[in-house]
């Protein structure tokens, strides 16, 4: 038989598990009920769900444009002191020139450029491989691209992208609103399809008539690119135009983009073309050479 001392002390645990039971307290030596490990589980779940869910919103292509113009700017802020100093010894005027230009959703954009133009210099909108407006030193910005430079700082402020339709001006934009409508969703670049198809496109214009040609020949390919561009858009594609971005400023070599596709491949030199005639588009930019606004939009460049 158990003596009473022992039957108290059992009578007393019986008595307080029973408490703790109608309490739903955990009893000693138990696991949490089974609902309690459902409610953890759902709750892990629910967190993953939600970092999945906030790097699924991150906008990786304006991380890369801040993290890239950000390393840019210091690597190259020597360059960039140097060229300021050379455009402000050779003439008088200001060492930047801001560019008119279309943005995203069609806001207006001052690209940012080195001056390449005699202060004051005015004329045709588009600029000639050995246009008589440069300086000398706006004359070599203007072969090494170097005159592109400043734009990292509308990057970083979130005007322009690394990579994206090159930005129009105005008039031309006007030519085709329901294009550019669509061009415009995302942020204009430094460089991008267009921009690596037609690298040298002072060589290529019509020296006689270079804004009819542009507009005629040039223009419609550039925003099929444009538009290709903004089709397929993604992160890859984008550091695949940087690379080529890069060998083409860097190792001198053009890449040749597919008008159908966008496949980059390296571009193999052949003879001049000669400028197609375009009657249609012509007659649109019948006047254009004499614009007041496209005048403006290219003085002291």
């Amino acid at each position: 038989m158990r003596c009473n001392s022992q039957g108290g002390v059992a009578r007393d645990d019986a008595r307080d598990r029973g408490v703790r039971a109608s309490s739903g307290l955990p009893l000693p030596g138990r696991s949490d009920s089974p609902s309690r490990e459902v409610e953890k589980g759902s709750a892990r779940t629910d967190l993953q769900a939600s970092g999945r869910n906030f790097l699924a919103a991150l906008d990786w292509n304006r991380l890369l444009d801040i993290a890239i113009a950000t390393v840019a700017l210091v690597v190259l802020s020597p360059l960039i002191a140097l060229v300021a100093f050379a455009v402000k010894l050779e003439s008088r005027g200001p060492v930047f020139f801001r560019c008119n230009r279309v943005g995203r959703g069609g806001r207006p954009l001052a690209m940012l450029k080195f001056r390449k133009m005699r202060n004051g210099a005015s004329g045709s909108p588009l600029t000639a491989a050995r246009d008589d407006r440069f300086t000398r030193i706006g004359r070599l910005l203007a072969e090494t691209k170097f005159d592109e430079i400043p734009q990292l700082w509308n990057v970083l402020r979130g005007g322009m992208s690394l990579v994206g339709p090159r930005p129009e001006d105005p008039t031309f934009v006007g030519l085709h609103p329901e294009q550019y409508a669509e061009i415009l969703r995302v942020r204009p670049g430094i460089t991008g399809l267009s921009q690596l198809a037609f690298a040298n496109e002072a060589e290529i214009l019509a020296v006689d008539d270079r804004v009819n040609d542009y507009v005629g020949r040039i223009l419609p390919q550039k925003m099929a690119l444009d538009r290709l561009y903004v089709e397929g858009r993604s992160l890859s594609m984008d550091l695949r135009i940087l690379a080529w971005t890069l060998a083409a400023i860097v190792l001198r070599r053009d890449a040749a983009v597919h008008r159908g596709t966008g496949r980059l491949t390296l571009r193999h030199p052949r003879g001049p073309q000669p400028a197609a005639a375009f009657a249609d588009s012509a007659q649109a930019a019948a006047g254009l050479a004499d614009s007041p606004a496209l005048a403006d939009s290219t003085r002291g460049a």
